[in-house]
């Protein structure tokens, strides 16, 4: 009988191929397979499926010395484990045996039993001759990066590309938010020290807490109740960014999962009449989820934001948070598949697609309203080019650049529109923030 970790493994492989030869989403892949392992080994399979696609092109390398020819693409889940198996050897602290014997056994998991051997020979050579040792060969392996996107980092950021290349590939850390219409960040703080589990407060983000350690929520004091949301610091900017001058209706236009949603009820509360869009009818449930828990209510549609005539009333808003679709390049460290997943001539169609939000809501904004344009990307072609042509197109459009608080600065790069958050900066993610505000006329 096979044991569970070589069963965890072939299930990784299983993930991992999902992602790298069918172009399905790493959560996708996990939530399809997770119940296949057993419960004390579920952090296990997560782990070697993030780390296998962190460090893809460094494992593709060397499985390129390794293999006197590819294997076949009926193998291609073979290819999968053997990149699992070295992920082990180098990149983790599992015994160098178990990781080879339970990988080995893997492969008769995965039906492919003829290939027992050349992943044990494989394995034992990278041991061998410490093949790991050798320079990377080329910008993808050292940068773990598909070429194009190190391409164009390096040219948004010629001063900060390296570092926003190894941020990318490093774990995330886990981030709360402290219900503020409950408790200060300073009481909540004390309250996670009582249950033993350490954190770190960023004053510049005033309800920001960064766990020193990953915590289930089921552990965190108040969460069932409301007391905290799990959401990245630099992502809760955005409501105090755009409530810090705005009340009365508000527009929440891609809400889902609902945290930003979550947040603008927290601080806005009475002074604010929310509404909360998204285009996906299985996301809005999330909507729906996270403001029950936070005991807050809000008008929920499932609907385009960027076509009003199919959902909008006719009354202008008072403030709209625009949270568009992008490239997600600014949380590569969460979700490491977009490395593999995303292509170069995405950029363009969802800068179109961003555009054409922008010039769709603007109409629904009263005058002397903000509109808050916010993406997790990167990449210039998403953020200050997308916002800095719709300035010159909208006359009655200007930017707000007065920042939420004096703090937060040292936390951003400051672009010819809008403020850029890089990621690892702070240990935030990577986010982007423009304000535009209707002139009066």
């Amino acid at each position: 009988m096979a044991s569970a970790g070589a069963r965890t493994r072939a299930i990784a492989a299983e993930v991992i191929d999902a992602v790298v030869s069918k172009g399905q989403s790493l959560d996708a892949a996990i939530a399809a397979n997770e119940m296949r392992a057993a419960p004390n080994d579920r952090a296990l399979l997560r782990m070697l499926c993030y780390g296998a696609l962190r460090h893809h092109w460094q494992l593709r390398g060397w499985i390129d010395r390794l293999l006197d020819r590819p294997l076949k693409r009926r193998d291609s889940v073979i290819d999968a484990l053997l990149a699992v198996g070295l992920f082990q050897l180098e990149l983790t602290r599992i015994p160098d045996h178990a990781a080879v014997s339970q990988t080995v056994e893997a492969v008769r998991q995965l039906r492919r039993p003829k290939l027992a051997g050349l992943i044990n020979a494989c394995l034992r050579r990278f041991q061998r001759e410490e093949i790991s040792a050798g320079d990377p060969i080329g910008d993808e392996m050292r940068w773990n990066h598909p070429q194009w996107l190190i391409d164009r980092i390096r040219h948004d950021w010629p001063k900060d590309w390296e570092s926003v290349l190894a941020a990318n590939n490093e774990r995330a850390p886990m981030w709360l938010r402290v219900n503020s219409s409950k408790s200060m960040a300073t009481e909540y703080h004390a309250r996670l020290a009582a249950a033993g589990i350490e954190a770190t407060h960023l004053d510049a983000i005033p309800g920001a807490l960064c766990l020193s350690a990953p915590a289930a929520v089921d552990d965190l004091p108040g969460f069932g109740s409301g007391d905290v949301s799990v959401q990245d610091g630099a992502a809760q900017i955005a409501a105090t960014w755009l409530l810090a001058k705005t009340e009365g209706r508000i527009l929440d236009a891609c809400a889902a999962p609902g945290g930003k949603s979550g947040h603008l009820l927290e601080i806005g509360g009475d002074r604010i009449e929310l509404t909360a869009l998204d285009k996906d009818a299985e996301r809005i449930e999330g909507i729906r989820q996270n403001l029950d828990r936070l005991g807050r209510d809000a008008t929920i549609g499932v609907a385009d934001a960027s076509k009003p005539e199919e959902w909008w009333d006719g009354e202008q808003f008072d403030g709209i948070l625009l949270d568009a679709p992008c490239s997600a390049t600014g949380v590569i460290r969460r979700h490491p598949d977009i490395k593999l997943l995303r292509r170069a001539s995405d950029i363009k169609s969802l800068a179109l697609l961003q555009r054409a939000m922008l010039d769709a809501l603007w109409a629904l904004l009263i005058p002397g309203g903000r509109l808050l344009y916010v993406t997790c990307s990167t990449l210039a072609a998403e953020n200050d080019e997308v916002t800095g042509d719709f300035l010159k197109d909208q006359r009655d459009a200007v930017e707000d650049d007065v920042l939420p608080n004096y703090n937060i600065r040292d936390l951003m790069r400051r672009k010819a529109c809008g403020y850029q958050v890089l990621p690892g900066m702070a240990r935030l993610d990577g986010f982007y923030f423009a304000c535009l505000e209707k002139k009066v006329s």
